[in-house]
């Protein structure tokens, strides 16, 4: 829309990579759609995002819950990121290391 926003990390839930572009969520429900890749902007972050598909790169610090034999992750927000068969023991690995484990 030609326009600059900036944003910190600490307010970004995750991204979506959709081809060349990334659509990325915040803690406030905005989407921004920015003309970059997913893995390019995966660099510039820090290690609190955790690239847990393909297609999303998740802020561990807004992961409320996993669902469905870890296969998807619930963000604070209310939306689902599904988890890639691949990376779910080293996804589940990292959630349990960084934040307490609640069975409910």
């Amino acid at each position: 829309m030609g326009r600059t926003i900036f944003l910190t990390p600490d307010v970004i839930t995750f991204l979506e990579g959709e081809g060349n572009y990334t659509f990325i969520y915040t803690n406030a429900g905005k989407r921004y759609l920015v003309s970059k890749t997913l893995k390019s902007l995966a660099e510039l972050l820090d290690s609190n995002f955790i690239r847990v598909h393909k297609s999303y790169l998740v802020n561990s610090n807004y992961v409320v819950e996993r669902m469905e034999d870890d296969r998807m992750l619930r963000m604070s927000c209310g939306k689902e990121v599904i988890v890639s068969r691949r990376k779910i023991k080293e996804i589940t690995s990292i959630l349990d290391h960084n934040n307490m484990r609640i069975s409910a």
